[in-house]
């Protein structure tokens, strides 16, 4: 099995879809995770479905940023991100701060006060020359203040809101793939009017968006996860004309540095890195995301909290 991300349209009606299928690339990011500890089930599980879904809305969006997805509450699993990429690398991570039940829902995980918290952030690459991050935030609860018990509604009640688009997600994932299927309904011209409304109905939009919707929601888990490109929308859309476009590759990558490192660790102050060298010997930092360890020594250290120097002129420094 690949990692690969497949687009496709339904010919001769306004739906589209995307299918990501997550194999080598998140097998890497669990190996990476268990030199600190697996994963409870249920949180991997859910890691897994938000890196399929970053991979998703990010290919969707064709956005020049970051698109960082984010779920937090008020339950065991504190924070949980998925970040993804314009070339469609991602990363993932999550922050457990208490037992997680076996087989436990989104709600159990993050959400058992009513406090829990979707965000989507669009991070531009060019913010020195003021572009600004977007943020969309939602509850982990619908219209009526139901809980939403799997990532996928809580994704379909973000779209639905922000971009105005009917759109079925189906999401899953294990310790060998992540997946994720996507249908989305195309804009119309004229949008946002009563009139537009009644056209639509008259020419049938609604009702081929609802009948593929229905096609799409007679998928398995276990078949979203077993399942080639080919077999799975064969399986779905025989009876459908599929334009199909050429599969892209999701891949794993961090984006972490030791550059970054050292940024965080000034911050942190000197007293307080010099602190840690006085107890420890040394600072190590590991990257939550893919688990790369950095270490300062005293040496190190010093060199951070001291001024650079100015360099003299070329001439100068010839003579």
């Amino acid at each position: 099995m690949n990692d690969e991300l497949h687009k496709f349209l339904f010919e001769g009606l306004p739906v589209r879809g995307m299918l990501v299928r997550l194999g080598p690339s998140w097998r890497e990011l669990l190996r990476r995770r268990r030199t600190r500890g697996d994963y409870p089930a249920p949180v991997q599980n859910l890691l897994g479905e938000m890196a399929a879904a970053a991979a998703l809305m990010q290919a969707n969006i064709k956005f020049e940023g970051s698109l960082i997805l984010q779920v937090f509450g008020d339950g065991p699993v504190k924070l949980a991100v998925a970040e993804a990429q314009p070339d469609l690398s991602f990363r993932a991570t999550a922050t457990v701060v208490g037992e997680v039940p076996a087989g436990a829902k989104l709600t159990a995980m993050l959400d058992v006060h009513g406090k829990g918290r979707c965000a989507i952030t669009l991070d531009p690459p060019d913010k020195d020359r003021g572009a600004q991050p977007y943020q969309g935030v939602v509850g982990l609860r619908g219209d009526h203040g139901e809980p939403l018990h799997v990532l996928a509604e809580v994704l379909e009640h973000y779209m639905l809101q922000s971009e105005q688009l009917d759109t079925r997600l189906m999401l899953a994932a294990d310790d060998q793939c992540a997946a994720g299927l996507l249908i989305q309904r195309l804009p119309v011209e004229g949008e946002g009017n009563l009139e537009r409304q009644r056209r639509e109905d008259e020419i049938g939009i609604n009702e081929a968006f609802n009948r593929i919707a229905h096609l799409s929601a007679t998928l398995t888990r276990e078949e979203l996860l077993a399942l080639d490109a080919d077999t799975l929308l064969r399986r779905l859309y025989w009876e459908e004309d599929l334009r199909r476009f050429e599969p892209l590759q999701p891949r794993f990558a961090c984006r972490c540095s030791r550059e970054r490192v050292r940024g965080m660790l000034q911050g942190l102050g000197e007293d307080e890195v010099k602190g840690i060298i006085a107890e420890r010997g040394e600072a190590e930092i590991a990257c939550e995301f893919c688990g790369l360890e950095y270490r300062f020594d005293a040496v190190d250290v010093g060199e951070l909290f001291t001024p650079q120097r100015d360099q003299p002129p070329a001439s100068d420094s010839l003579q």
